[in-house]
């Protein structure tokens, strides 16, 4: 895999654009190659920082990598991709998605280091109006790829802000920080944790993780790949898309579980077996027992978290941390340790969109105010008063157990679908009908209420303050794919550019010929 570098380039004279892309992660790179493989050449992918990455740029903390396997955790049309691991680390992702870039000269729509500030919908021209560092710009189509693991979450007890050593967020890591020899206090025992923690606690004097709600884990069978083996695999016919297909079954399984409670308890006897050989100690192992059902949560995979908790110099405080006072972390049991370095693995604002506040759809209503803290959106992409916008894993989209990469790949389909649609329709917007909106999303919740999502136990960045469940697709991935995979111009409201919008008729069983097939790689006329 080249370990490519693709240049920011200088803005360009012109100001308007067909198709707008914010955030050159796996979603932006995603959706800028397949927007241009459907015949919309009109493209621009406006990325704040100074490179392309996304979450894979920012997560650079020792032992960062990938819980789903690399296979299953790519593009389906770069299938001849040879990993190194069974389960990639964050170097190689992010060279992988640099390489991509390179391969689909993504160089020359590609802008790093331009910040989009706001949008606003105007009406009048069927445009959206950007505001951005490198200023104004108007759109026809804006897509929102920014993802969902993007706003860090600090810590927020009293005195953080004056503990006397380096503050380090997972997301925000600085290298330049010596852990050789330092007491290491970590915040947090989430993803980030499991892997960060068996990483520093080889150089750290002592580690204390503070953990507040045990997760459950699994084993992770990450092993290298040899050359020889990527080797097999290129000779074979069709046989990285059977690898494929055979992890996509196995994440499958696990989201089976999670539709149904009964059988996430067959889960958790694998899970406890996995605890009990690698905790001899009664008190620890205890300690360790979640006391919710497995998927709840975002469910772990770790081979080398356990057998690091039972190292003498790292210490598990199952308590939250409440205040930190100089050097010293104290815990709501009481606990109090002293540090020398504080380490914050407390994840990510999932449910706060970047932009939100700043995005003014139809009459000028922010989509936060639209959201009011429960997001929400037709097939987790369109949301209803604003217009030709595209969110990228939106809201109840994803899942606790397959790749977010298949999700994304299945909206891209649908996208495509879509503004071909809107450029031979002649019209200058869609917009998803409020009705059709809430009679799905009233469906997804449904059909969550008796999910382990809903029903385990737990408190989780799936749900809202609310308790709204914001963030999970209740049904197998294949029905979302399925779903996807279809556009139907009779769930939007179409506009034209002075305002006057056109109603398609109402839905009835003869009208299944308006479905327009979302392939993805369908010429589209732009208007």
């Amino acid at each position: 895999m080249t370990d490519a570098v693709i240049p920011a380039q200088p803005a360009r004279p012109g100001r308007d654009t067909h198709v707008v892309v914010v955030g050159a992660g796996f979603s932006g790179i995603g959706a800028a190659v397949r927007l241009r493989r459907a015949g919309f050449h009109d493209v621009l992918l406006l990325e704040k920082g100074p490179q392309l990455g996304g979450t894979w740029r920012d997560n650079t903390y020792p032992g960062c990598a990938c819980d789903v396997p690399s296979t299953l955790y790519s593009y389906s049309f770069t299938p001849g991709t040879a990993w190194t691991r069974v389960f990639a680390g964050q170097r190689e992702i992010h060279a992988y998605l640099r390489s991509t870039a390179e391969r689909y000269g993504l160089g020359d729509v590609l802008r790093c280091g331009v910040r989009v500030l706001g949008a606003r919908w105007d009406p009048g021209v069927g445009r959206w109006r950007l505001d951005t560092s490198d200023g104004p710009r108007t759109a026809a189509i804006l897509v929102l790829a920014t993802g969902p693991w993007h706003e860090p979450r600090g810590l927020d007890v009293p005195g953080v802000d004056e503990f006397p050593g380096p503050v380090l967020h997972t997301a925000r890591w600085d290298h330049d920080v010596e852990l050789t020899g330092r007491r290491v206090a970590v915040v947090g025992s989430g993803a980030s944790a499991i892997q960060l923690v068996p990483a520093v606690q080889a150089r750290a004097s002592a580690v204390h993780l503070f953990q507040r709600t045990a997760p459950w884990v699994l084993p992770k069978p990450d092993l290298p790949v040899p050359a020889a083996v990527n080797r097999c695999l290129d000779r074979l016919p069709g046989a990285r898309r059977a690898l494929r297909a055979g992890q996509y079954g196995l994440q499958e399984s696990l989201g089976c579980a999670f539709r149904h409670p009964e059988l996430a308890r067959l889960v958790e006897v694998g899970a406890r077996a996995h605890l009990r050989l690698a905790i001899r100690d009664r008190r620890l192992r205890r300690a360790l027992t979640p006391d919710y059902r497995l998927g709840c949560k975002r469910l772990l995979t770790s081979s080398t978290y356990y057998p690091t908790l039972a190292r003498p110099h790292v210490h598990l405080h199952p308590t939250a941390v409440t205040a930190v006072r100089g050097q010293e972390i104290l815990g709501a049991d009481g606990t109090a340790v002293r540090a020398d370095v504080l380490v914050t693995a407390t994840g990510f604002r999932v449910g706060e969109l970047p932009l939100a506040r700043s995005l003014h759809g139809v009459n000028g209503r922010t989509l936060h105010d639209a959201w009011g803290g429960e997001p929400q959106a037709y097939l987790g992409t369109s949301v209803s008063g604003f217009p030709n916008l595209f969110v990228l894993l939106g809201p109840n989209l994803l899942g606790g157990s397959t790749s977010a990469i298949t999700a994304l790949e299945a909206q891209l389909t649908y996208l495509t679908a879509a503004l071909t649609h809107l450029g031979r329709s002649g019209h200058a917007a869609l917009d998803v009908r409020p009705g059709v909106q809430a009679t799905y999303n009233a469906a997804v919740q449904e059909a969550l209420r008796t999910t382990v999502y809903n029903s385990g136990g737990c408190a989780s960045y799936y749900l809202a303050p609310s308790g709204r469940n914001t963030f999970v697709w209740p049904w197998s991935t294949g029905r979302l794919v399925h779903r996807l995979s279809r556009f139907d111009p009779r769930a939007y409201i179409w506009h034209t550019p002075t305002g006057r919008v056109h109603l398609p008729a109402p839905a009835t069983p003869q009208d299944s010929h308006h479905t327009q097939p979302a392939h993805g790689e369908q010429r589209g006329e732009q208007p």
